[in-house]
């Protein structure tokens, strides 16, 4: 694989916790696709690692709850005809899906009040739209 994954700032994908299997990639191929085992699956224990700060780790437990299986997060790849290319697909989805889950929460929307001159421009120019759209109509609206 071309080097290690970076999950984000100097944290990369620690590669001797990462666990490979390999089997038969379903669909078409090929003359050698019945011989070779091009599908890759990706295993990473989330919740065994020390590779990554316990902030981080928090954060991406709760984050992926709903994708791990007894603590370990699964990525399958495909796509490709070739193991190798499958395996740094793998590799780079691990490591988004990580870096995404151990982001820090987006800092609290503040509320704004809105200027008093705003609103008034706003209210006179649908109150100005509505006349024009009324004096459209063949009506004396009164």
């Amino acid at each position: 694989m071309s080097g290690p994954h970076v999950i984000r700032g100097s944290v990369p994908l620690p590669e001797s916790e990462l666990r490979w299997r390999f089997s038969r990639s379903s669909g078409p191929g090929g003359q050698h696709v019945n011989t070779s085992d091009s599908s890759v699956e990706l295993r990473f224990d989330l919740a065994a690692t020390e590779a990554l700060p316990q902030v981080w780790k928090r954060r991406a437990l709760e984050q992926l709850a709903g994708r791990l299986v007894a603590g370990v997060l699964v990525v399958r790849a495909s796509e490709h005809r070739s193991q190798w290319r499958n395996r740094e697909t793998a590799a780079v989805r691990m490591a988004a899906l990580l870096a995404e889950a151990t982001a820090p929460p987006p800092r609290p929307r503040r509320k704004k009040r809105i200027p008093r001159g705003v609103n008034e421009r706003r209210l006179r120019q649908k109150k100005q739209r509505g006349d024009l759209k009324r004096g459209r109509s063949g009506r004396d609206w009164g």
